[in-house]
């Protein structure tokens, strides 16, 4: 028996939000090593996290 954790009305959004925010902790866990850097090397890992979990939503919402 497989049990499906998302409801059956085909709300796809869930794994976007999940992709989008895990992007995001990424960015900023790498940002908090450059933070001794420059701070703009944080903010800019922060886009760049973001922009990755803009990239894995595109994806999975084409394979869906």
């Amino acid at each position: 028996m497989e049990e499906n954790i998302m409801s059956d009305d085909g709300n796809k959004s869930d794994r976007s939000t999940w992709a989008i925010g895990g992007g995001v902790l990424l960015g900023l866990g790498v940002g908090f090593f450059f933070l001794h850097q420059s701070a703009l090397y944080f903010v800019g890992s922060l886009l760049a996290g973001l922009g990755v979990g803009l990239f894995a939503t595109a994806i999975i919402s084409k394979t869906k």
